[in-house]
């Protein structure tokens, strides 16, 4: 594995399971080496510019929103910063980018070559696997003639069924594998994955969409066992055109590794603490396959001599010098994704010169209609000011609230890093420091807070290790979701 592969694989690790992205300090000169944004130490709370202060009335401007071009493709880029000053010397600024799918006119269910992965160890015995089998019958019940799937099951060995373009006759016939799967030994993630790959990697670039869906319940035992080492051969599969999504079934899996193969395979993740619902689940997961009208999404930013450090919140980044890429899911008509990026400035006001460019956005996919690469690119400015009162006039409303809404998912994620710990004063103490961050823009977060006063009362009363395991779980769905991401089941 290459040191880049391997940066990246342990980006996903430290975005997940040290819970903190960003590092603070370097500017990385042009020829630098690519590395991870790591994960920063400290836990403090923001209170620049973004967190209402005492006294001060909440700001009420909106700023036009900025749309990349060129426009007309898979996706729209739009964009702008948290206010129209920064102020000099040393600041901050937040930036927020949202890509959204384009809504055919007319819906197009594309083609879609598939790898159904399933766990059949002997920790899926009984209920889960029964599930398991009937989701994956009604899966090969809803493909259409032309798609193509593939299926994988392991346990300590792995068994593969070569991938058949989809008729009646493949369809009995996959339809009676599945019946016929037993439970039996270890977890052989690795293993089950490089076989899916060669099942669907030699009709990758005849189909416009070919993906992997992976069903497991617990953690690898055989083959390839480490997280980093994981999320690399997933990397490399997204780096073909093949897109992964991890679904972890139960309490007992690894919740980090599913979360992060999905992140760095650019598919949809679930945590599924009933098996039972599997079938809805990997009906929706079809859905968006087939609905796909961008893959290999990626968000580069171009950053300013004016930025000194770049935290990008909640997804993982590599930084090369002055560029920061963020890979991000396939995305089907109507879905968005939303990035949001704190940039420490250092800035000075030059007489003639009253703006000065931040950042630049360049959002690069392949258009899934055209098949054919496209990319979006938008410029953010902002005017230097020596006046702390007019940077504070001038904030935008909506960017300070998905600000807040992104340092407290920030926060959110370490409550869920003590809750696996089993320190439940501390992720108690860390969800209080949501609540102060949401609650100085309450209007405009009262479902958030609404759902952590769930969150916290759930998981305050909970006596057993299964409850608080699953509280941990919905604990994580909802960061997903407060960081912008839709790729969650």
């Amino acid at each position: 594995m290459n040191r880049t592969l391997l940066l990246l694989s342990a980006a996903g690790l430290l975005t997940i399971a040290a819970l903190l992205l960003g590092q603070g300090g370097l500017a990385s000169a042009p020829s630098a080496p690519s590395r991870s944004i790591a994960a920063a130490p400290a836990a403090a709370l923001d209170t620049t510019h973004t967190v209402i202060l005492p006294g001060e009335e909440p700001t009420q401007l909106v700023l036009p929103v900025l749309t990349g071009e060129p426009v007309g493709g898979a996706l729209t880029l739009t964009g702008k910063l948290s206010g129209a000053y920064v102020k000099a010397g040393d600041s901050e600024a937040f930036a927020w980018f949202e890509l959204k799918a384009r809504k055919p006119e007319k819906l197009k269910r594309v083609p879609v070559n598939l790898a159904l992965v399933v766990d059949r160890s002997g920790s899926m015995a009984g209920q889960k696997l029964t599930d398991a089998k009937r989701a994956a019958a009604e899966l090969v019940r809803q493909l259409h003639p032309g798609d193509r799937l593939a299926l994988v099951h392991y346990g300590t060995d792995v068994k593969a069924l070569p991938s058949a373009v989809i008729s009646e006759a493949t369809r009995a016939h996959l339809l009676e594998e599945i019946a016929a799967i037993t439970d039996q030994g270890s977890t052989n993630i690795s293993g089950a994955l490089t076989r899916a790959a060669e099942a669907v990697r030699p009709f990758a670039a005849s189909y416009p969409v070919s993906r992997v869906i992976l069903v497991s319940d617990g953690q690898p035992t055989e083959g390839l066992t480490t997280t980093p080492q994981l999320l690399g051969v997933v990397r490399h599969m997204r780096d073909e055109g093949i897109t992964v999504s991890a679904l972890g079934v139960g309490r007992d899996f690894n919740e980090v590794l599913m979360r992060g193969m999905a992140e760095q395979g650019g598919g949809f993740t679930g945590f599924i603490d009933d098996s039972a619902q599997l079938a809805e689940i990997f009906t929706q997961e079809l859905e968006q396959a087939a609905g796909t009208v961008a893959r290999g999404v990626e968000l580069s930013l171009e950053l300013s001599s004016s930025v000194q450090d770049v935290e990008v919140m909640g997804l993982t980044a590599t930084r090369s010098g002055r560029n920061v890429r963020v890979p991000l899911y396939d995305l089907a008509g109507d879905q968005s994704v939303r990035v949001v990026v704190k940039l420490t400035l250092t800035t000075r006001v030059v007489e003639g010169w009253p703006s000065t460019e931040v950042v630049t956005a360049e959002a690069n996919y392949l258009d899934v209609a055209r098949d054919t690469p496209a990319k979006s690119r938008l410029a953010l400015s902002a005017e230097v000011t020596t006046d702390d009162a007019r940077v504070r006039a001038h904030l935008d409303r909506d960017v300070r609230v998905h600000a807040i809404r992104a340092l407290g998912a920030k926060q959110m994620l370490l409550a869920a890093d003590e809750m696996r710990k089993g320190n439940q004063q501390e992720a108690m103490g860390m969800l209080d420091n949501v609540r102060r961050l949401f609650g100085s823009s309450s209007a405009a977060l009262a479902g958030e807070l609404a759902e952590l006063d769930e969150t916290q009362a759930a998981y305050g009363q909970a006596r057993d290790e299964g409850t608080k395991r699953r509280e941990l779980l919905n604990l994580q769905k909802k960061t997903m979701k407060n960081f912008g991401q839709s790729n969650s089941y």
